[in-house]
């Protein structure tokens, strides 16, 4: 009997949904930030094993959106939930059910599917806090499963996978056994670039940027040539980003392009520009012609 279906890890913003997703996969396919909102588009990647296809769908963190890319984000969040056969609702200790994760509940509170507690960062707390925040949350809402987890020490995730597993149905296998997503390069390419951003920007500049590539092309010896425009909305933003005699921008070209030659498994090179548009984030054609559709 082989079983296959769709699952999603739904949460707050910056609860490790990223993290997660990248362990269970051994791959590295959705950028991971210490900054919220980082994922913007819910990437698809597929995990394949004898009996069983599970194809998970990552999505940006439900939150009150301040711009025409928030509202698109979290619109995003909410259609996967009706489309999926599992929910992983995935948040971290705490002393008391949120308002946020209370928000995502009351929206999950109508779908008749499993829906699983995955409560992570455990290594960064106590038992007792751990075991405090599962009593809160199994009172407020009642969950399927309920897993502690460290996806980051990938402590529990193997039981965690079991339990996914557990619960799909019989069905096809919906992708080819080689693929584990069906993101284009391209698009992987520039979250790499922007990653990177995140890492290594000041706090005010990272949610302002997006990376667009201009040319990705194999030449005979098949090394990559990739050129990049990472764009901005601020002229105060273009400074920060190049840095001080281009050493930032510098950085982010090098650490972007050791992760796209393991990703490629081939060598690249890689040349990045930055430019202003202002208020991309509100400008409907500009976020069309990013792949926000």
């Amino acid at each position: 009997m082989f079983k296959s279906g769709f699952v999603t890890i739904i949460g707050r913003p910056n609860v490790g949904k990223s993290t997660l997703l990248n362990h269970i996969m051994g791959e590295k396919l959705s950028i991971v930030s210490s900054k919220p909102q980082t994922t913007r588009n819910n990437i698809q990647t597929i995990l394949t094993k004898e009996d069983y296809q599970i194809v998970f769908v990552d999505t940006p963190g439900i939150h009150k959106p301040r711009h025409k890319l928030g509202e698109y984000m979290v619109k995003i969040a909410q259609d996967t939930i009706k489309e999926v056969d599992e929910i992983l609702f995935l948040t971290t200790p705490d002393v008391e059910v949120g308002k946020g994760d209370k928000y995502i509940l009351e929206q999950l509170k109508s779908f008749k599917k499993p829906i699983f507690l995955v409560l992570n960062k455990i290594d960064e707390n106590t038992e007792d806090r751990v075991a405090q925040t599962i009593k809160n949350y199994s009172e407020y809402f009642s969950f399927t499963e309920i897993i502690p987890i460290s996806a980051f020490k990938g402590k529990n995730t193997d039981k965690l996978n079991e339990l996914m597993v557990k619960y799909l149905p019989e069905g096809p296998m919906y992708y080819p056994e080689d693929m584990i997503t069906d993101v284009q390069e391209r698009f992987v390419i520039a979250e790499i670039v922007r990653e990177k951003a995140l890492r290594l920007l000041s706090q005010e500049v990272p949610h302002g940027i997006a990376v667009d590539i201009i040319t990705m092309k194999k030449n005979e010896k098949n090394i990559y040539d990739i050129e990049a425009t990472i764009l901005c909305e601020k002229d105060s933003h273009k400074g920060i980003i190049i840095g001080k005699g281009g050493e930032t921008l510098k950085k982010i070209s090098t650490y972007a392009r050791q992760d796209m030659e393991k990703f490629l498994g081939t060598k690249v090179y890689l040349k990045l520009w930055v430019k202003i548009k202002k208020e991309w984030r509100d400008n409907i054609s500009v976020l069309r012609e990013l792949g926000y559709k």
